[in-house]
């Protein structure tokens, strides 16, 4: 099987960041969108391919954790992995890192959603078989500087 961990580059901009000199809140979020929506690309799940067979990933809740701040020009790395699929949900962690240091850890909850109906759905087989799950103390996390998790209280029994 692939690589669990998927891995977006991305450079710092102007437009990323706030008046204190840093990058802004929302662009970690943004950032953490859009890697966990190329990493599902990635495994066949894309947001078309989903939709037109009725179904589609919805946010439930975020977290974040910064640890320290990125600045104008860093060249930084966003990594993604699923680290459970339940019946109708999924955690999704993040990192995010310059040159190796951590800089924010994060984690979403996402429910997968009949798209019309917009309920929540079981998930189905090949969705599940998509992905790799990676636990906390995977070796591979460890081995990238990735130990930290961030502290979260995801919901029970989804």
């Amino acid at each position: 099987m692939t690589n669990p961990i998927y891995r977006l580059p991305v450079t710092v901009e102007a437009s990323s960041i706030d008046i204190l000199g840093h990058v802004n809140n929302r662009e970690y979020i943004r950032w953490m969108e859009e890697v966990a929506t190329l990493h599902a690309a990635s495994r066949g799940q894309t947001f078309e391919a989903l939709k037109a067979s009725g179904c589609a990933w919805v946010v439930r809740q975020h977290w974040i954790e910064y640890l320290k701040p990125a600045l104008l020009g860093d060249k930084l790395d966003v990594y993604t992995w699923v680290q459970t699929i339940r019946r109708i949900s999924s955690l999704r962690r993040y990192a995010i890192m310059r040159q190796g240091e951590l800089l924010t850890v994060g984690a979403t909850e996402w429910v997968f959603v009949n798209y019309v109906r917009r309920r929540p759905m079981a998930i189905p087989p090949n969705v599940q078989e998509a992905f790799q799950l990676l636990p906390p103390e995977a070796l591979e996390l460890q081995e990238m500087g990735i130990s930290r998790m961030v502290r979260f209280a995801p919901s029970v029994g989804l």
